[in-house]
C-alpha cells in the first residue's frame, strides 16, 4: 500500500492514535517533572491510560535525578513505531537511524509546543477567567508553564501591570524550534531517505 487515498488515510489513522498516546505520555512526563497535582482529573486520566506500560519499563528503567527516565522511552518507542508504520506505509524500506533521530525530534517539537500551547491558553484564560475560581485545566496550566515564565519574569519585569514574559518565552520556544529541532528532523529525515 504505497501513497494514494489508502496511504494517506493509513498515515492519518496511525498519526492521530499514535500522535495522541504520545502526547498523553509527555503530558504525564511534564507534570511529574514540574510537580504537577496527580490528583487532578487530567493528571489521573494519563496516569491510567499509561500505566500498564510504563510499569512494564520501570521494572527496568530507574529514574534519574528525578526525571521519568522511563516516559521518555516509552515515548521514544511510541514516536519510532509511528515514523517506521508511515514510512512502510508508503514503501519505504526504514533506516533505524533515521527513525530514532526523527522520533528524537519529534519528541522535542512536541515538548515545545506543549509549553507554547500552554503558555498561549494561560494567556488567554487570565483575561476571561474571574479572579478566585479554580478550575483543574488551569491549575495544570500553571505547573507546566511557571518554571519557564518565572526566570523570564526575572529579565523583564512587569511594565505597568503588564506581564511581558511570555513574549520573551514564545520567542525562546520558536528560536529552539528553528535552530535546535528542525535540523535534528532534517538530519534524520535525510538518513531516512538514503536507506532506500
Amino acid at each position: 500500500m504505497s501513497g494514494g487515498y489508502l496511504g494517506e488515510a493509513g498515515r492519518l489513522i496511525i498519526e492521530t492514535i499514535l500522535g495522541l498516546y504520545l502526547l498523553c505520555i509527555l503530558l504525564r512526563f511534564m507534570f511529574q517533572l514540574f510537580r504537577a497535582d496527580f490528583r487532578n482529573p487530567i493528571s489521573q486520566f494519563l496516569v491510567t491510560i499509561t500505566n500498564p506500560p510504563l510499569k512494564l519499563l520501570r521494572r527496568i528503567i530507574p529514574g534519574f535525578g528525578g526525571i521519568d527516565v522511563a516516559s521518555l522511552v516509552l515515548a521514544f518507542i511510541v514516536a519510532g513505531i509511528k515514523l517506521y508504520l508511515i514510512s512502510i506505509l508508503f514503501g519505504g524500506v526504514p533506516n533505524a537511524a533515521g527513525v530514532a533521530i526523527l522520533a528524537v525530534a519529534e519528541i522535542l517539537k512536541m515538548l515545545v509546543y506543549i509549553i507554547l500551547i500552554a503558555i498561549i491558553i494561560r494567556i488567554i484564560l487570565s483575561w476571561v477567567q474571574p479572579q478566585g475560581s479554580h478550575n483543574p485545566l488551569v491549575s495544570l496550566l500553571y505547573s507546566i508553564t511557571e518554571p519557564v515564565m518565572a526566570p523570564a519574569r526575572r529579565i523583564i519585569p512587569a511594565l505597568g501591570g503588564l506581564d511581558l514574559s511570555p513574549i520573551l518565552v514564545l520567542l525562546v520556544l520558536q528560536v529552539i524550534l528553528i535552530l535546535v529541532v528542525a535540523p535534528i528532523a532534517d538530519f534524520g529525515a535525510t538518513m531516512l531517505r538514503s536507506s532506500g
